[in-house]
C-alpha cells in the first residue's frame, strides 16, 4: 500500500472520487481533510498509484493510544475489485490485526468480505 501525501495526488483522487458518489462518500470525507492541511492525523492509503483498485482512510498509526478503541481506529474503505479488497484486508499490514478495529464502506460485498478474511485467520467478527 502507499501512502498518499501530495496535494496533486490527494486533489486527483478528491475529483475521481466526486464522479464515483454515492459509493465513495466513506473515503471521500477524509481525502479532502488530508488535502486541507489534515488537523485530524489521517492518511489515506491506496494499491497503486495512479490506477487504483482500493483506498483505504485510517487514523496514523502513532496515533492510537489504545489497542481495544474500536471507534478511534476506524477505517472507511472503497474498491474497485473485491479481490484487492481482500488482499488487502488479509495480506497486508495496512490493517493491522492488533487492534480492534471498525470498517465502514457502501458497497455490496465488503460485510462477506471482511467476515470470510476473519473467519480464516481465526478471528471474531461483531
Amino acid at each position: 500500500m502507499q501512502i498518499l501525501r501530495c496535494p496533486v495526488q490527494l486533489q486527483l483522487l478528491e475529483e475521481t472520487l466526486r464522479n464515483s458518489l454515492p459509493a465513495t462518500l466513506p473515503v471521500l470525507g477524509t481525502v479532502m481533510t488530508v488535502a486541507q492541511g489534515n488537523p485530524a492525523a489521517h492518511e489515506v492509503l491506496v494499491d497503486s498509484w495512479p490506477h487504483f483498485s482500493v483506498i483505504l482512510t485510517r487514523l496514523r498509526p502513532e496515533e492510537h493510544k489504545d489497542p481495544r478503541d474500536y471507534y478511534a481506529n476506524q477505517l472507511s474503505v472503497f474498491y474497485r475489485d473485491e479481490g484487492a479488497l481482500r488482499v488487502l484486508l488479509g495480506g497486508t499490514e495496512a490493517v493491522s490485526r492488533a487492534r480492534a478495529f471498525q470498517i465502514l464502506g457502501m458497497q455490496e460485498g465488503l460485510d462477506e468480505a471482511v467476515r470470510e478474511v476473519a473467519g480464516a485467520r481465526g478471528l471474531q467478527v461483531k
